[in-house]
């Protein structure tokens, strides 16, 4: 597919941002629904004739509707604020912080088969109707900038499209690393769960690291009085850069302070490397962060639904949507994907690997990237252990 329609910076307010265990950005499953829907208003309309498939997000700006950092207030009960106690003990209802919601703006790329000709004009003028009669992710679309339609077979229409994206941030899967993560874990340890791995990636992991200033200002200043070879500091330098901080402390260090002379000007250092050696519970520390496994700007995100029961009749169901589709129970699969700047883009290659397209087998509704080198089919996807991206049932 060389054709793409880009709905350019849609402005949505009040969009979900609670996705399964993650928040602060909708579902992949909402943007593929968004085109779903217009694909079946496609096929009912003039223009059932054209097709689309699949849809790329890419995130130009987005804000979190947050009360307070670090807290995460999704009801205005229980009250938990000084003032919403007062205001319950004198019978009034307490404040509703409305969270769990957020503004974007977001562009879609959306895949495109058919020939326009001189309906371009009344095609798009069509689609952002429709565009704007509809949620996204629950939000209201508020303003569409720019609906065009790009053929990237001609090279100067694909660089004419990149720059529409910029700046911007195209959602991919990441799906493959936490697979590969995962066996790594299973080869050291047999019981490693799944979701372990899957935190290792989600999760902001700190650790201590012994004080060390001034084991460093003492190397400084030893090497500006040429009183050690520069290997010395250059060694330590390379240990502190290494995190998570671990006992591997280069040789050529350890042999330079086992010779320091203890005195007045040395006390505090020789004491401050005894601890960096062997530290205590009172020991002096710095926090790190802990790099994630794989490289790049990760995030954990909902990738879609497994069935957790039977297909229940409408009828058997209360408080369903309608009155005639049948219901099933389900739980949110979970994965890893990643932020990749548009400048990233080298050729339509890349631009068609970032489309995330709808499968379903069995009990499973999975979103997923298409790449050049993975296959289409579920056969192939299920025979890994991406298979399980994340059950909790």
């Amino acid at each position: 597919m060389s054709q793409y329609i880009l709905i350019n910076r849609v402005n949505v307010q009040n969009a979900n941002a609670v996705a399964g265990f993650t928040w602060g950005f909708p579902s992949i499953t909402h943007f593929i629904g968004f085109g779903h829907n217009l694909s079946r208003k496609l096929s009912k309309s003039n223009f059932s004739n054209f097709k689309i498939s699949g849809c790329s997000v890419i995130s130009h700006e987005n804000h979190v509707h947050s009360y307070q950092g670090n807290r995460f207030t999704q009801s205005k009960n229980p009250a938990y604020l000084m003032s919403d106690v007062k205001k319950i003990i004198d019978g009034k209802a307490p404040s509703i912080i409305e969270e769990g919601k957020l503004n974007m703006t977001v562009s879609l790329l959306i895949g495109f088969d058919g020939f326009l000709g001189n309906q371009a004009n009344i095609f798009i003028e069509w689609l952002k109707k429709q565009c704007l009669m509809q949620r996204l992710a629950g939000g209201t679309i508020l303003d569409i900038d720019s609906i065009q339609v790009f053929d990237i077979t001609d090279k100067n229409k694909f660089y004419l499209l990149k720059r529409k994206l910029l700046p911007g941030f195209a959602l991919m899967d990441r799906s493959i690393d936490l697979a590969q993560y995962h066996e790594l874990n299973l080869a050291d340890n047999s019981d490693a769960e799944l979701l372990d791995s899957w935190l290792d990636f989600a999760a902001l992991k700190q650790k201590a690291r012994p004080k060390s200033n001034l084991i460093s200002k003492h190397l400084n200043m030893q090497v500006k009085s040429a009183s050690i070879l520069d290997r010395v500091l250059h060694d330590w330098i390379t240990h502190l850069e290494r995190i998570p901080y671990d006992l591997n402390v280069p040789t050529s260090v350890i042999k330079y302070f086992e010779t320091l002379e203890k005195n007045k000007s040395t006390k505090a250092v020789l004491e401050q490397w005894q601890h960096y050696l062997q530290p205590t519970d009172k020991s002096s520390a710095d926090w790190e962060y802990l790099p994630k496994p794989s490289s790049g700007y990760l995030v954990p995100i909902m990738t879609g639904y497994k069935a957790i029961s039977q297909v229940y009749d409408n009828i058997d169901i209360e408080n369903t949507r309608d009155s005639r589709t049948p219901v099933c129970f389900v739980e949110a699969i979970h994965s890893i994907g990643e932020w990749q700047g548009v400048n990233n883009f080298r050729n339509a290659e890349d631009i068609a690997s970032s489309l995330w397209h709808y499968e379903h087998k069995e009990h499973w509704y999975l979103c997923k990237q298409h790449s050049t080198n993975q296959s289409d089919t579920l056969d192939e996807f299920d025979s890994t252990i991406i298979t399980e991206i994340l059950d909790l049932s």
